[in-house]
């Protein structure tokens, strides 16, 4: 029986200061990187054979604190399939600000619509569309064949992987939010059926002692 395993990024830059971010390659913030390595804290006890991620350097940093965290070396692939949505023009724009300008009700749709398009950007639709088919190509076979595999990735691209994953419906998944830095773990089935979903927690004090920030 094979598991997966999703991450959002560690608290970002944009994040902190409330603006869309989507392709912008920005970094994470120091309390992002805290997030990471309590990811890796929790992920200890769990084995994985490949890791994926986007091509945005604050999943790769995640990524790689999580692993150095875990005291493991593994495959990690770097793909673009992965990235954020893409909030076109929006992007670098705060959020409140965008809201006071078009309107509280024009901003949810932006955000949470499963098919409202960005102006120059993606809807979560458009997401969906290039993130499910890598997934089904990429990495459902090696969990088929067994493997074990840690995603790495943003709010939205794995928002539309957790809509295939747990058959969440378009009006749904406005509903549905991915804390930043919080493993999700899914355990499968021989015939790759989601056998349950958990968000993966401490469950024993940390052996030398030390307390996570």
């Amino acid at each position: 029986m094979s598991i997966l395993v999703i991450v959002r990024h560690g608290q970002s830059e944009w994040n902190l200061k409330n603006l869309f971010t989507g392709w912008s390659d920005v970094e994470l913030t120091v309390t992002g990187e805290h997030e990471a390595q309590h990811a890796g804290i929790v992920l200890r006890p769990y084995h994985f054979d490949f890791a994926y991620t986007s091509v945005l350097k604050r999943a790769i940093h995640t990524l790689s604190i999580i692993l150095e965290e875990m005291q493991v070396s593994i495959p990690v692939i770097e793909n673009q399939a992965l990235n954020e949505r893409n909030y076109g023009n929006l992007q670098g724009l705060d959020k409140a600000e965008v809201g006071n300008k078009y309107g509280a009700q024009q901003l949810m749709l932006w955000r949470r619509s499963f098919t409202e398009v960005p102006p120059g950007g993606e809807s979560l639709e458009n997401t969906y569309q290039r993130v499910v088919p890598y997934y089904q190509q990429e990495i459902e076979p090696k969990l088929r064949a067994g493997k074990n595999i840690l995603i790495v990735a943003h709010g939205n691209s794995l928002r539309a992987l957790m809509m295939y994953l747990e058959h969440i419906s378009p009006e749904d998944i406005a509903h549905v939010d991915l804390a930043t830095g919080a493993p999700r773990l899914y355990e499968f089935s021989d015939n790759l059926e989601v056998k349950s979903v958990s968000y993966v927690k401490l469950t024993a004090p940390l052996s030398d002692g030390s307390t996570l920030l």
